[in-house]
C-alpha cells in the first residue's frame, strides 16, 4: 500500500512497487490508509511522513494497533528527529526524498530478504514427536520463530516484524556482541552504514516492550563502543 498525497511521487511509487510484482493500492491521506490497512492487511507499506490531516507519525501509530506491515517512512523533511520519531512510532525503515528508483527497490528487496531460520536451540515437538517450531529461550524470554510469536514469562508480547527479528538474532547467540553494522546486514539486509540509528531506535523499541526499566530487569546489554548482546542470567 502507498500511502502519499503528491499525485506523481504515489504514481512513481505505485509504478515501481508494480514491477516489482506487488498488487498495489495507493491512498492519499492517512485516514484513508489507516481505514484501508483494517481491510487489505497489506505485508508493505511505503508511508509519507508530511501528509495532509494526520501526518504520517499519527498515521503509522495508528497503523501499528493492527498490523505488523513493513512500513518504509518517506520524507522531503532534512530533520533527522522527525525520522527518528517515525522509527520509534513503528516504521522499520526511511527513505528521504528525493530518493531514487533504484534505491526504493532496494529498501524493499532488503526487507523482503530478511533471514527467518537458523540453528535452533531447542524446539517444540508436536505429538508425533517431530519437531514443529524452532523455539529460543532466555530467562523468562521465549521466542517461538517459525509461529513469529514472542514471550516474557505468560505475556505475548506485541512486537512489530523488525522488533521480532531483532529479538531473535540476539537471542539465537546471546553472548555474542553484536555491532550495529552487522545487526544492519542481518536484521535490515543493508550494508549502508548511516542507517545505524535505525538499529538504535529498535533496539529502544524493543528494550521498551520487553519491560526494561532503571529499577527492573535488562535483556538487552549495550556493549560501549561496539554493539548490544543479551544481558547474562
Amino acid at each position: 500500500m502507498v500511502v502519499e498525497d503528491d499525485e506523481d511521487i504515489r504514481a512513481l511509487i505505485e509504478f515501481t512497487l508494480q514491477t516489482q510484482g506487488f498488487d498495489v493500492t495507493a491512498v492519499d491521506s492517512g485516514l484513508a490508509g489507516v481505514e484501508a490497512v483494517h481491510s487489505l492487511d497489506p505485508d508493505l507499506i511505503t508511508l509519507d511522513l508530511g501528509l495532509p490531516g494526520i501526518d504520517g507519525i499519527e498515521t503509522c501509530r495508528r497503523i501499528r494497533e493492527t498490523s505488523d506491515a513493513y512500513i518504509v517512512m518517506i520524507t522531503a523533511r532534512d530533520d533527522e528527529i522527525d525520522r527518528l520519531i517515525g522509527l520509534e512510532t513503528g516504521a522499520d525503515d526511511f527513505l528521504s526524498k528525493p530518493f531514487s528508483v533504484r534505491e526504493l527497490k532496494a529498501r524493499v528487496n532488503a526487507l523482503f530478504r530478511r533471514p527467518r531460520r537458523g540453528p535452533a536451540l531447542s524446539v517444540v515437538p508436536t505429538s508425533s514427536g517431530e519437531p514443529e517450531h524452532e523455539v529460543l529461550e532466555h530467562g523468562p524470554l521465549r521466542v517461538d520463530v517459525d509461529g513469529r510469536r514472542a514471550f516474557r514469562g505468560e505475556e505475548e508480547l506485541s512486537l512489530t516484524r523488525t522488533e521480532f527479528d531483532l529479538l531473535t538474532e540476539l537471542m539465537r547467540t546471546p553472548a555474542r556482541v553484536w555491532t550495529r553494522e552487522a545487526l544492519l546486514r542481518s536484521v535490515w539486509g543493508t550494508d549502508w552504514a548511516t542507517d545505524t540509528h535505525l538499529v538504535e531506535v529498535h533496539v529502544g523499541n524493543l528494550r521498551r516492550k520487553l519491560g526494561e526499566s532503571r529499577e527492573g530487569p535488562k535483556f538487552v546489554r549495550t556493549v560501549r563502543g561496539v554493539g548490544y548482546r543479551m544481558e547474562s542470567l
